[in-house]
């Protein structure tokens, strides 16, 4: 059984001791912090929460309920939602924060309490310190009989969200109809099946090949969106030879697409595609995490715009795309933040970008995908001893390539010319992430034996 306890939620695998897996005890005792926290932070008492369609979500959700009414506080309970919709309701409700349950692209004995802010945003490092520290103090208070909280149910922000979309100058529903698309969906199972269906209609596509979209949590595959989850979407696009396949993680916040042709997008272009998109219309810049592809900044620049890099985490990017006004930003692994409609992960508004644009190309998913610079991500890692001190380590690899442009706002990232490597320690084990990209999967795994053999001769050399 595992139970991460983080600043930006806790999560880990349903049952076991108290402490060592997500037990009931476990739910309410960090509800209770978060909840104590949102209201000392507002000065209101009402939280929006929504969940995904994981088995354990309905026997959290309840015990998420109880404990906000017990300290007094009132909730909007979306059921069925997704994490950018609870973004989304938060500031609409005028709310003191949200609670999304959902382990996001975690298997389904996974579950957790992703926290926001007034704002729909997720909370910052130092809120969630002080959530952690509420909550190993045991320092909440629950209410008397007089004063619980009282619970409303709200089925109408799916339609909300999508009215938003649609309301969005670069979405164009006209446009998407007319292309008349063919689309396979994979949603895993979860809420997907509900709202992605739902915003398709919208933006007036007909025909949807529905795969894996019954609500109800059993995921019949791995469900993070990566390329050997996706089989069976790859297969049935070519089989029913539609223009592409979609698909979504349990939570909706992260998005990839299948070619035509049966072969990935790849969901490190997802981003790339809606930015190319979106800075065709609208001058400025973007944001991604240290990890993500260079291709982003090849467009953000050929476009006149500026690119910068955030530290991995969707805090961070969202701190770094107020900071820079970035007109579009995200993650490489499928999520893109569009601040027209909020600062959040949200793959539906990707979808309506990445539909809008496609129907606009006029041309195949795959010649899309073709006008965009061809990067290779290699992902690596070193296991070191616990006492290691992996900082001193980064330091003598930051000394040896001193010379090179580098970063080291999230560990090391070195750039050479356009091929980089990343270098980030774990926060929960004693490894060493190695990322490194380059125009082929040879130059990109060369890199990564390069900086690793480095590591190891400095390990022999200390």
């Amino acid at each position: 059984m595992t139970l991460i306890k983080s600043i930006s939620g806790i999560r880990g695998t349903v049952g076991g001791a108290v402490g060592e897996g997500l037990t009931p005890l476990d739910i309410v005792k960090f509800t209770a912090a978060y909840g104590t926290w949102a209201v000392n932070k507002s000065g209101i008492k009402k939280i929006v929460l929504g969940r995904d369609a994981r088995i354990s979500g309905n026997m959290v959700n309840s015990l998420v309920i109880g404990t906000l009414q017990g300290l007094g506080i009132d909730v909007i309970d979306l059921g069925l939602s997704t994490t950018p919709t609870v973004e989304i309701a938060v500031p609409d409700e005028k709310a003191a924060g949200g609670i999304i349950l959902t382990a996001s692209h975690n298997p389904k004995q996974w579950n957790a309490l992703k926290l926001l802010n007034a704002a729909g945003e997720f909370i910052s490092d130092a809120d969630g310190k002080e959530v952690l520290e509420i909550a190993e103090n045991n320092a909440f208070k629950f209410a008397d009989v007089n004063d619980l909280g009282k619970v409303d149910y709200s089925d109408n922000y799916m339609q909300k969200h999508i009215d938003k979309i649609l309301a969005l100058p670069l979405v164009d529903a006209a446009a998407i109809a007319k292309a008349d698309f063919k689309i396979v969906i994979d949603c895993v199972n979860s809420t997907g099946g509900i709202f992605v269906p739902a915003l398709l209609k919208a933006l007036g596509v007909k025909t949807i090949h529905e795969l894996y979209c019954v609500p109800d949590g059993n995921f019949p595959h791995n469900p993070e969106p990566l390329p050997e989850n996706l089989v069976a979407l790859s297969k049935e696009v070519v089989s029913k030879r539609a223009d592409l396949g979609i698909a979504v993680d349990p939570d909706v916040d992260r998005l990839c697409f299948i070619c035509e042709d049966g072969n990935v997008f790849g969901e490190e272009y997802t981003l790339v595609a809606v930015a190319d998109y979106v800075l065709k219309h609208t001058k400025g810049n973007t944001v991604s995490n240290l990890s993500s592809t260079r291709a982003l900044r090849d467009v953000t620049e050929s476009a006149g715009g500026e690119y910068h890099a955030a530290a991995v985490g969707e805090v961070n990017v969202v701190n770094k795309m107020k900071e820079v006004n970035a007109v579009i930003g995200g993650e490489g692994n499928g999520g893109v933040i569009y601040p027209d409609l909020h600062y959040g992960r949200d793959a539906l508004v990707g979808i309506a970008l990445f539909l809008t644009h496609l129907a606009k190309y006029g041309k195949s998913v795959s010649q899309l995908r073709s006008t965009y610079p061809g990067y290779f991500i290699s992902k690596n890692k070193i296991t070191l001893t616990p006492e290691m001190d992996i900082d001193a380590l980064l330091l003598k690899v930051e000394e040896k390539y001193s010379k090179q442009p580098h970063s080291t706002i999230d560990g090391l990232k070195i750039e050479f010319d356009k091929e980089w490597v990343h270098l980030r320690k774990s926060n929960t084990e004693p490894i060493i992430r190695i990322y490194s990209e380059g125009n082929s999967e040879t130059v990109a795994n060369n890199l990564a034996n390069k900086i690793i053999a480095d590591i190891k001769e400095i390990l022999k050399l200390s």
